[in-house]
């Protein structure tokens, strides 16, 4: 991805805190609070999620998606109907959050990209020690301080990779711009070199609530979804939108 487009992934951040009314330094509270909590030797206990086992697990992951004659990212309000319809042969994917919760196995799943709030689906995932991209935000510090903890009780704890939405870098963590878990994983994987024309999106829409989503508040989902769309329509993405 060029320099331009992500500094204006980036950018869409600050305007997102804007429409919100959210507070720049709450993000960099959750963001700095997980740099220094994953800083350790021992992160939570896991060996694995040290800093050099992030940057191999993170490599992987590229080295996978380069190879993938397709890349399917899978949105919140996926139909597992949709799922099973598709040819999954060479293909990638990457779920957002606990949209992960429809996919009937995990043969072709490469990471999963959330905020942590896709409750008994995302768990289900770390315990068959899937990979994460985990995001820190102003309003899910205890969020992701609770889970990681949980995963760090499993007797194979899932590897993750470590991201923030601030404009500071941190060390063992990168911003990919984006917003929403969906968008966030398209960015992530533009980022990554996947070429735009391999990437296939199910399951996003502006109009309804998937019942994968971790929200609570519908109508503030809503508004975040157009935000989705905004990013997406900026990566040329916004014809695989269902309305």
């Amino acid at each position: 991805m060029s320099g331009g487009r992500l500094k204006r992934l980036i950018g869409f951040q600050d305007e997102v805190r804007s429409a919100f009314n959210w507070d720049y330094s709450e993000d960099l509270e959750s963001a700095k609070t997980m740099e220094s909590a994953f800083g350790q030797d021992l992160p939570f206990g896991v060996e694995h999620w040290g800093l050099n086992s992030r940057n191999r697990c993170l490599q992987e992951i590229r080295e996978e998606l380069a190879l993938c004659d397709k890349l399917i990212i899978i949105g919140a309000g996926v139909e597992q109907q949709e799922l099973s319809g598709i040819d999954f042969t060479n293909a990638a994917v990457i779920a957002a959050d606990g949209s992960v919760g429809a996919m009937d196995d995990f043969k072709a799943l490469t990471c999963v990209v959330s905020d942590l709030d896709g409750g008994g689906h995302i768990d289900f995932a770390a315990l068959e020690n899937q990979r994460f991209i985990i995001h820190a935000h102003g309003d899910n510090i205890s969020k992701w301080q609770e889970v990681v903890k949980k995963w760090s009780g499993y007797s194979n704890p899932p590897s993750l990779i470590l991201s923030h939405q601030i404009n500071e870098n941190l060390d063992g963590m990168i911003n990919f711009g984006g917003f929403t878990d969906g968008d966030r994983a398209v960015c992530f994987a533009l980022w990554a070199g996947v070429e735009k024309e391999k990437i296939k999106l199910v399951g996003f829409s502006t109009q309804k609530v998937g019942v994968w989503s971790g929200t609570t508040n519908p109508e503030k989902k809503i508004k975040k979804l157009s935000w989705m769309k905004k990013i997406l329509s900026f990566l040329d993405l916004q014809t695989q939108i269902k309305n």
